[in-house]
């Protein structure tokens, strides 16, 4: 591999930030940290690191959590990857890994539904999440994807690419 070509390839792409492998608590937070302090040190607006911090933390924790609840382990686990990208003064995060094929359709309509809401229901709907207790074997409550949806521009982007028999590769975008 070489590393000239990938950089080239990432500034040609605007990816300012990149992480592949598995992804940790202590390794959202040390990124994390290290996004913000950049976008910071840019002269961005301050809003705009809040979104861009807000919707990457998400992502990640998405993918680190999914991982976890579903126990899924090496080499699978190795592929999950997420990058900040910035062209022409708009910020795209986006994040992908392996789930299984029926979680894979389920986040595919999950965020079919959720780019159909409009703000007050986006809003109401997770005010109404909020308050409910979290069902047994549900991954998450949902919440998450309104979250990032309220701090895009956008519909968020989505892709579903089937891998093998078992797993495909789930990746979702947010355009800041």
């Amino acid at each position: 591999m070489d590393l000239y070509d990938l950089r080239s390839e990432f500034n040609k792409s605007g990816i300012m930030m990149c992480f592949n492998g598995p992804f940790s608590h202590s390794i959202i937070e040390e990124t994390g940290k290290a996004m913000r302090t950049y976008l910071t040190a840019e002269n961005i607006a301050q809003a705009a690191v809040l979104d861009v911090f807000a919707v990457y933390i998400e992502l990640a924790q998405n993918v680190r959590n999914y991982l976890v609840v579903r126990e899924i382990t090496p080499p699978e686990a190795l592929s999950s990857i997420i990058t900040i990208a910035q062209n022409g003064g708009v910020y795209t995060v986006s994040s992908g890994n392996m789930v299984l094929h029926e979680d894979g359709k389920a986040l595919l309509a999950r965020v079919e539904e959720v780019n159909g809401m409009t703000a007050e229901v986006k809003k109401r709907q997770y005010r109404e999440l909020l308050r409910q207790d979290l069902a047994p074997g549900l991954i998450g409550a949902g919440l998450g994807f309104l979250e990032i949806s309220r701090r895009t521009t956008g519909k968020l982007e989505c892709t579903f690419r089937v891998v093998d028999d078992t797993f495909g590769f789930f990746t979702l975008t947010a355009i800041i």
